[in-house]
């Protein structure tokens, strides 16, 4: 297995190497940090991702919108992203070189605790530890603060601005969801779509993207809803793993093994509706394929918090490239949003209670999809003295199926061909090879993470039976061909285990 040290390398060498992602992008140009290619696994992989994303929503009763990727100005303006959407910055008095300033102290000084400090204290905090420029090892100049907005132009002369995230221009839509949901709330819509953001030196390849692909989904309700709400008692005696900010003031880092129940009796969640949407937020991650053992629940610290966030919490996952990544932020946005949006458009934004105007209350699941594709990678990585592999739970695998003949013969080439066709019609994403030796096919299918392979042999041409094999194991199994797409479809969506085929495969 490779060191710590230079698995990222690792990665990024078998993600290039397998058209998982390539860049930065454009690579034949130099490439510009912060853009990455999807290569056809990696676009695969994003799109079972997103998938997972999806269903995981609309079973928790929430609708997709899609909303333009631009706005003018005073939507940001009223948003309080051109005032308050900004990263602390710091340049190199030597050569030039710009960094932001709280990402290179981590990276120097993981323990350095600087989260919610102010720009005069990261600059206090930079001298202190002796940070310098990683290229030419000057001397770093005072923290200022840089705005992350994409400006462009609408037509001639409309300012305006690319999208940093989805949740601003889902909320301009308040008035006609409203009409949607005929008036009655909570009413829950999330978004799928790109969001920019022009970060200054993007340093964590995938991780930190100037375009990327963000997911947001919000709940619009109100005080009464969020204490008197129905789906938690579903989820109340449901385990998760909480770092609440007490815990980590006293220096811990081991997460609490708690109920949903128990965390909300003892003051970690404010709500029952709060409560429910962490919940939500932890369970489209394990759909996504991350295991319990590399996951945990992190609240900010109260100075880390947006100034109109009750409360906020993260979904962390353990990488091997750069420890625990934040992935996924649920918040409780109170009023703000629709209250700033209410004041500067001067249309209406509430709803009546008691015949009295109130606003509604936003909660909030918010993510980009690109980290938890990289650090789904990473989990998935599997050197042993056999192969190089990747351990791709299947619903989430970017080829479902393989189907090799055993060798190139015509009388193995047509039957094999015939059920890589009946795959794929079925809806499976299968991929078909006759090249090599099966047991070179075998690995280059391991590698990607393939969680199936199919072989056509002799014995198929006499018993109607073919061979799946699994990755995990590599124990193969004869299915009758008969049964061979119920049996894959099972299998890849997790409902059948190898195992049990194995045991019984009749």
């Amino acid at each position: 297995m490779p060191t710590e040290k230079d698995f990222t390398d690792v990665i990024y060498g078998l993600s290039r190497k397998r058209g998982f992602f390539w860049g930065p992008s454009p690579e034949i140009y130099g490439g510009t940090a912060g853009f990455y290619d999807l290569g056809p696994l990696g676009k695969l992989l994003k799109n079972r991702l997103e998938g997972q994303i999806r269903a995981a929503f609309v079973r928790a009763n929430f609708w997709e919108v899609e909303c333009p990727i631009v706005s003018p100005a005073v939507v940001w303006k009223a948003s309080g992203h051109l005032e308050g959407f900004i990263d602390p910055v710091t340049r190199c008095t030597k050569c030039g070189q710009a960094y932001r300033a709280d990402t290179l102290i981590e990276e120097e000084f993981p323990d350095a605790h600087i989260h919610g400090l102010s720009l005069e204290a990261l600059t206090e905090k930079i001298q202190e530890l002796g940070v310098v420029c990683p290229s030419c090892g000057g001397a770093l100049g005072p923290v200022e603060q840089y705005n992350l907005m994409l400006r462009t132009r609408v037509g001639l002369d409309t300012e305006a601005y690319l999208r940093p995230e989805t949740a601003t221009t889902t909320y301009l839509l308040f008035k006609r969801l409203l009409t949607f949901f005929r008036h009655r709330l909570p009413a829950s819509v999330f978004q799928i779509g790109k969001a920019f953001r022009n970060e200054i030196s993007p340093r964590q390849g995938m991780l930190r993207l100037r375009e990327f692909t963000q997911v947001e989904g919000q709940i619009f309700l109100l005080d009464s809803h969020e204490q008197d709400w129905a789906p938690f008692s579903g989820i109340a005696d449901r385990r998760l793993p909480l770092l609440p900010y007490q815990l980590q003031e006293s220096g811990t880092e081991t997460p609490l093994d708690i109920t949903v129940g128990e965390a909300l009796d003892k003051g970690y969640f404010q709500t029952p509706a709060y409560a429910w949407c962490v919940h939500l937020a932890y369970s489209i991650f394990r759909d996504m394929g991350f295991g319990e053992d590399v996951m945990r629940l992190r609240q900010h610290l109260p100075e880390e918090r947006a100034h109109y966030a009750a409360d906020a919490w993260d979904v962390e996952i353990h990488t091997r490239s750069f420890g625990w990544v934040e992935c996924c932020g649920v918040h409780d946005r109170g009023d703000y949003d629709l209250s700033r949006h209410q004041k500067y458009s001067k249309e209406r934004l509430s709803v009546k209670v008691d015949k009295k105007p109130v606003i509604p209350n936003v909660l909030e699941i918010a993510f980009g999809v690109e980290r938890p594709l990289y650090c789904l990678i990473d989990n998935a990585y599997v050197e042993d003295e056999e192969r190089t592999w990747l351990r791709f739970p299947s619903p989430v695998a970017p080829i479902q199926v393989a189907v090799f003949p055993l060798m190139g013969k015509p009388e193995l080439v047509g039957p094999a061909r015939e059920i890589y066709n009946t795959l794929l019609n079925s809806g499976l994403v299968v991929y078909y090879d006759q090249g090599g030796s099966i047991g070179r096919r075998y690995r280059r299918q391991d590698e990607i993470g393939t969680p199936f392979c199919i072989t056509v042999d002799y014995d198929t041409l006499e018993d109607h039976t073919v061979t799946v094999r699994d990755r995990d194991s590599m124990a193969q199994v004869r299915v009758k061909c008969s049964e061979l797409t119920s049996t894959l479809h099972s299998l890849v969506r997790s409902e059948t285990t190898f195992a049990s085929l194995a045991a019984d495969p009749t």
